[in-house]
């Protein structure tokens, strides 16, 4: 969703491929319980508080910034969410999974407890838990969040896909995952490859990390 005229509040909004499948199944699945706000087109470095026609000129630049169209890739959507700091936060949030990149042989688990560094004065777990999504849930014949359980966390967590190359999301405070034990998925290939994306559901901090699954011969 995005606005297309900031003067009339004008504005389109479309379905990602996830929530395309979502409605197709025409089973209820497709409900929307949440939303987000994002600054993704927004450069700040714009901001010129040596305009020289005052104050009032300091984010000119910025209010007159073309505004970007809602577009159907849910990978590419909501990168820089708007939240709520407290007072006198010097800091940014930042994502820690204990991981820069995952590589995991076919069959393996693994549990991925991320944590927030820089948050609420030092470095904690969410209480909202956090929000993951891997690029092409087929890598994974396990892929669940565990820790939250409100009724559309319990919801979300118990969508299943229709076995095509979709992306995923679930929600919790630990992510469990394990490789697919599939060889006709790797082909000619003896590694598989997509991206796992955790954003902290209480400071909005994201990070992406590489993911590969190795063939086991």
């Amino acid at each position: 969703m995005s606005f297309l005229n900031n003067q009339l509040v004008t504005i389109d909004a479309v379905l990602t491929k996830k929530g395309r499948e979502l409605m197709a199944r025409n089973d209820g699945s497709f409900q929307i319980t949440q939303f987000a706000l994002a600054d993704d087109e927004i450069d700040y470095t714009l901001y010129n508080p040596s305009h020289p026609s005052g104050s009032a000129f300091f984010g000119e630049a910025i209010e007159k910034m073309p505004l970007l169209q809602a577009f159907t890739d849910d990978t590419q959507n909501l990168k820089y969410k708007l939240v709520t700091l407290p007072r006198g936060t010097a800091k940014l949030p930042i994502l820690d999974l204990g991981y820069n990149a995952i590589v995991i042989k076919q069959g393996a688990s693994l549990a991925i407890t991320p944590q927030t560094l820089n948050y609420l004065g030092g470095n904690t777990y969410e209480t909202a838990g956090y929000t993951a999504t891997i690029s092409d849930v087929r890598l994974m014949s396990t892929f669940e969040g565990v820790g939250i359980n409100t009724p559309a966390v319990t919801a979300l967590n118990s969508t299943s896909t229709l076995g095509t190359s979709v992306s995923k999301t679930v929600v919790g405070t630990t992510i469990n995952i394990r490789a697919t034990t599939v060889n006709t998925l790797f082909g000619a290939n003896t590694a598989l490859y997509a991206t796992l994306t955790v954003v902290g559901r209480d400071s909005g901090a994201r990070v992406s990390i590489p993911i590969t699954v190795t063939q086991v011969s």
